[in-house]
């Protein structure tokens, strides 16, 4: 516990803070875990229970170097001989835990543009969620996993301002915490002269200042946005646009007022109904663990009542459920 605390401290101390649930576990031995894993596959009727156990608890690079010692043990690949051993949404989890951030990020991309239909929703929140730093990182390794340039599967699957949109964010290259003072009130009265104060909305306006300006400095034109218009930011894209592209504006600024908060939103609303939505909820729980669902957990708690860990154990099962409250990492 204590090495895990030191890990975490350090952790902050770098660039942006992190709140991951999952760090690396003290005392790691990566042959010993490869040998368990191997007998956990070996066994007749196969042993979740400790496949779950080891992976849900190392870190991304922990995780790999398992995989290393599994491949001399064994002489396969772990990812594959996980393939054969699981099924279902725990397969999805465990095979989404083999790869980095960035790698699953890229892999969840390209699922969504994948065959006849765009899963617009995922497209959505990954793009419009992810920072500057982490889209520069996902189009690096979706390019080295997929041989492809993210923009262009992306102008290939989608049209229209919601393409524009989408592209101009994977795009972007404004420093991330530059605030223009000078610009501020020029950006929230263009705002709003390209929408609500017109017949039509001027949506070009609106994509290059949602998409060329940093966070911290659009905080503050939206702020500034309510001294022009009778309606907040929100409230005038509900009235402004529809459809996909209403809910990409909408998910930026959701985003950018609390980004914790959005999450913790998705994976509400994802376990709301009778039939869970388990490919968000591993998709952002996976994605967040070694980032910041420690942030994510205290919105959601916060927020709604109770804590995400009741939540999964209200409305999921068996083996998956608990590899998912591994990656919680505890009730608060």
């Amino acid at each position: 516990i204590i090495f895990q605390y030191l890990y975490f401290l350090i952790y902050v101390q770098e660039g942006e803070p992190k709140c991951p649930t999952v760090v690396p576990v003290y005392d790691f031995n990566p042959e010993e875990d490869a040998a368990k894993i191997e007998t956990a596959i070996k066994t007749k009727g196969i042993d979740e229970q400790k496949i779950i156990e080891i992976l849900t608890k190392r870190s991304c690079s922990q995780r790999a170097e398992i995989a290393f010692e599994y491949e001399k043990r064994a002489k396969k690949d772990l990812v594959s001989a996980l393939k054969g051993a699981l099924s279902g949404s725990l397969e999805h989890l465990i095979l989404g835990l083999m790869k980095s951030t960035a790698q699953y990020d890229a892999s969840e991309l390209k699922s969504s543009m994948k065959g006849l239909g765009t899963d617009e929703e995922t497209l959505i929140e990954m793009v419009c969620s992810r920072s500057k730093e982490e889209l520069m990182e996902i189009k690096k390794v979706y390019r080295e996993m997929f041989k492809k340039e993210l923009e262009k599967d992306v102008s290939g699957d989608t049209s229209g301002d919601f393409a524009k949109l989408l592209l101009a964010l994977a795009k972007r290259d404004e420093p991330s915490n530059v605030v223009d003072y000078e610009k501020i009130d020029n950006d929230a009265r263009s705002l709003y002269e390209a929408g609500v104060n017109r017949k039509g909305t001027d949506v070009t306006t609106w994509i290059s200042i949602f998409s060329e300006r940093s966070v911290p400095h659009l905080q503050k034109v939206f702020e500034r946005y309510k001294r022009y218009s009778p309606y907040d930011i929100k409230e005038s894209i509900r009235k402004e646009v529809k459809g996909d592209l209403e809910k990409s504006f909408l998910t930026l600024v959701e985003c950018m007022e609390n980004k914790h908060l959005y999450f913790a939103s998705r994976l509400n609303d994802a376990m709301k109904s009778k039939s869970v939505k388990d490919k968000v909820v591993t998709r952002i729980i996976v994605s967040r663990c070694e980032v910041d669902l420690m942030k994510v957990c205290t919105e959601f708690k916060r927020n709604f009542g109770k804590s995400l860990y009741q939540t999964i154990l209200e409305h999921t099962k068996g083996d998956y459920q608990r590899a998912l409250l591994n990656l919680c990492g505890g009730d608060d």
